[in-house]
């Protein structure tokens, strides 16, 4: 197995068992077996586990940004980008395996103890509340004031971040839809 089909083969494994069991649960040696690939050859890839983790952390950010880009951006309007966020994010708390934020999950098992982790962590928040920023700036008239928008992206952060939280919880998509009826109320504020 060439060493790019092989990494993938570890990061599809290691995300499988780690966002459904958590990273801490979840040893080597599963991933091995979930890979097909020989123990010595995933150290080879990813000397240590949290090499792993830090990886699969990356990958997941690039995967998770972009599909919810792609389909809030695939709205004509500003404020239906917007709130095209919480649609996909309601898709999102619907599909059977959904267990929360990968990036919170990962940074409470791990936050104390690994460098790499946090910072994987922090990254992927910064990437998205900057997308939501963007949004934001979308909705908001040019001539208007720019802290006007940067209120409302910190808003929108928080209602996101709480509606993730809340429905991994409460096993229910429903808080995406009331963090939409907040979100559409705030747009309409001046």
């Amino acid at each position: 197995m060439d060493p790019d089909t092989a990494r993938t083969a570890a990061l599809d494994a290691a995300e499988s068992l780690f966002y459904a069991r958590g990273v801490q649960s979840v040893g080597m040696d599963e991933i091995r077996s979930a890979s097909g690939i020989p123990l010595k050859r995933l150290y080879q890839l990813f000397p240590s586990k949290t090499d792993l983790v830090e990886a699969y952390l990356r990958r997941r950010d690039t995967s998770w940004l972009l599909s919810l880009s792609r389909y809030a951006d695939a709205r004509p309007d500003p404020r239906g980008r917007v709130l095209a966020v919480f649609d996909w994010l309601e898709g999102w708390f619907a599909e059977p395996e959904f267990r929360g934020c990968a990036f919170v999950n990962a940074f409470g098992e791990l936050g104390a103890s690994s460098p790499g982790v946090v910072e994987a962590v922090a990254d992927h928040k910064a990437a998205f509340h900057r997308y939501l920023a963007e949004l934001a700036r979308q909705t908001t008239p040019a001539r208007a004031d720019a802290a006007r928008a940067d209120r409302l992206a910190a808003q929108l952060a928080l209602l996101t971040e709480g509606a993730i939280t809340t429905a991994a919880i409460t096993g229910t998509s429903e808080p995406a839809r009331q963090a939409q009826a907040a979100a559409r109320a705030l747009l309409s504020m001046p």
